[in-house]
């Protein structure tokens, strides 16, 4: 199995991750999927994510969405957070990885990337070099492919989780 599919560590919930400790490691910008990861499939953002992305910010990070949507539901997820964004990313190619540390001149190596799935999110982190985190989905409302993208994810994360079970979190 190829390790470029494993994350670097599992969460049980974006919400559940310690932020302060990896600001203390270095890192200094955080880059979000949005769908089933800040929020349910194609739901706004609500109080928790503006909470969370504010208190990233105010930490000193700079925060941006990764996202392969289009840009209305980009900017829209956004309107209150004022954060940047890359939207039709192209994921899992490393091009919408590599915009977004352009836009918040954050490198490689102090850059997280927060995201719910193995074939977009963290393959696509992975290939731009970046510390990838997945978390498990929010929402189970989804289109088709994804639903059966996540079928094949399974065993994946079934085989991480025994093999590191020190990055589960």
């Amino acid at each position: 199995m190829g390790t470029f599919l494993f994350p670097d560590e599992f969460y049980s919930s974006t919400y559940n991750i310690d932020f302060k400790r990896y600001y203390k490691k270095g890192y200094r910008a955080v880059f979000f999927d949005i769908d089933n990861t800040l929020v349910p499939h194609n739901a706004p953002a609500d109080e928790r994510s503006i909470s969370l992305i504010k208190s990233l910010k105010s930490m000193g990070y700079k925060v941006c969405f990764i996202s392969n949507n289009k840009e209305p539901r980009v900017a829209s997820f956004n309107r209150y957070m004022n954060a940047t964004y890359v939207y039709k990313a192209g994921k899992p190619k490393a091009n919408g990885y590599i915009d977004g540390m352009k836009k918040v001149h954050v490198g490689r190596k102090r850059t997280l990337f927060v995201g719910d799935q193995i074939f977009t999110d963290i393959w696509g982190a992975n290939n731009a070099g970046l510390h990838s985190i997945l978390v498990k989905q929010i929402g189970f409302k989804e289109e088709i492919q994804i639903y059966l993208k996540r079928i094949i994810e399974w065993p994946i994360i079934a085989v991480f989780k025994l093999t590191h079970p020190h990055n589960v979190h």
